[in-house]
């Protein structure tokens, strides 16, 4: 049977065959500090939501008894490791109605430290939590914890980036496709386009990054609030732009149907390639924009997309790419930032960028990092710079040690001075 064969080492495409279709449903995130235990909670565990939970497992969502459990069983087929996991659900809120009550899901039994779900060096890695439905085997998940980038980028490839503090429920059907075809018009916040709002132009041809940026910063400028927040609010604004311009551009297509399997495929490729290369650039354009509020000067301040030595292009050099050819001007006052919105297996990326620099910095939003790895960044020169709301989800010992998207601008106006 194939879940007591669960020991043996599965290969990625197999596994994303053989547990999607109709009786599954896909729980896809990123692990944060809070999920693993790099940030030593006593409640370490992957966070699940509580209505997915009350679905897979009908027997917790219970409020005519006080605080009910239910076990279900978890096989983490990329490790080879099976738990018997236990879920409760603290209802004292529905169940007592008590004004202050809980009203929480938490899993337990997962392993400690030899689970790996809770080990720190997995932190940031995209993990895919398949839930069995509809079975009478009882409930129970399959789960990929991706192990390097390579499977990362093979996930992606099928059902799109997925971002850090980012996560998607999906009843995957028999074809892998996560929210693609789904309609969000009910859910429209602010920032969120109508197609009469959607330029002309836009609809004929998708906009670029840069468009998009401007677009929300006119829509949301959030000039007042500081860099840090002003970046995280300003990022989340783009993504709802984004997306209701996809819906106008694609959702025409997708209800006049298709007439063979390959044009259904093109234009799902067609969706998934333009979210990665938005997910691939949109913070390094957001942090551009910002650099230019804060009256930065391009080309004087800083440079983007330069060339720091033939055939390497750092995200950003300071104060200027011309600064940084000319063998006069000081080593100690030229600065990199490297761009990356995950930096699990990517960060060693950077020390080969920007030869004459010697001590990096990598603007990242992942949501905490092991203390090993951290430590292999301190001793590669390498100085995380994570927005302000990020900071409390990386281990109290490393907080110390990041800087802000706001000191790392003043510390660029200082060395302009």
């Amino acid at each position: 049977m194939r879940d007591q064969g669960a020991q043996q080492m599965m290969d990625l495409g197999d596994w994303l065959n053989e547990y999607s279709g109709p009786n599954y449903t896909w729980y896809v995130k990123r692990l944060s500090g809070n999920d693993t235990l790099a940030n030593k909670t006593h409640q370490a565990g992957p966070y699940i939501p509580k209505n997915l939970l009350f679905e897979v497992l009908p027997a917790l969502g219970r409020v005519d008894v006080e605080n009910p459990t239910a076990w279900f069983d978890v096989y983490i087929d990329s490790h080879a490791d099976y738990r018997q996991i236990r879920a409760f659900y603290y209802n004292s809120k529905r169940y007592k109605q008590q004004r202050n009550g809980r009203d929480e899901t938490r899993l337990t039994n997962w392993g400690g430290s030899d689970s790996a779900l809770l080990d720190p060096e997995n932190t940031g890695a995209l993990t895919i939590f398949a839930f069995a439905l509809g079975q009478d085997l009882g409930p129970k998940c399959h789960v990929w914890l991706c192990r390097h980038e390579a499977e990362e980028d093979l996930v992606e490839d099928r059902i799109g980036p997925v971002e850090p503090g980012k996560s998607f429920i999906q009843p995957v059907g028999g074809v892998i496709q996560p929210d693609l075809f789904t309609t969000t018009a009910t859910v429209r916040a602010s920032c969120w386009l109508t197609p009469a709002e959607i330029p002309a132009a836009w609809l004929s041809k998708f906009p670029g990054g840069t468009e998009i940026i401007a677009k929300a910063a006119g829509l949301q400028s959030h000039g007042s609030l500081m860099p840090d927040l002003r970046l995280m609010k300003r990022r989340a604004c783009e993504y709802e732009i984004f997306r209701s311009v996809e819906e106008a551009v694609e959702l025409p297509f997708i209800k006049k149907g298709f007439t063979d399997i390959d044009g259904f495929i093109s234009r799902a490729q067609t969706i998934l390639q333009r979210r990665k290369s938005r997910a691939g650039r949109s913070l390094e354009l957001h942090a551009r924009e910002i650099f230019l509020e804060e009256k930065l000067v391009e080309g004087t301040d800083f440079s983007h997309q330069p060339e720091s030595e033939p055939g390497k292009s750092p995200d950003f050099l300071f104060p200027s790419e011309a600064a940084y050819k000319d063998t006069h001007f000081p080593t100690e006052k030229l600065r990199m930032l490297a761009v990356k919105t995950t930096m699990k297996d990517r960060w060693r990326q950077i020390l080969n960028e920007a030869n004459r620099v010697e001590h990096k910095h990598l603007l990242t939003l992942q949501e905490g990092i092991s203390e090993t790895q951290f430590k292999e960044m301190l001793d590669a020169k390498v100085t995380l710079v994570v927005p302000r709301p990020i900071i409390e989800k990386f281990p109290g010992s490393v907080q110390p040690h990041l800087q802000t998207l706001d000191s790392f601008i003043g510390e660029m106006r200082l060395l302009r001075a």
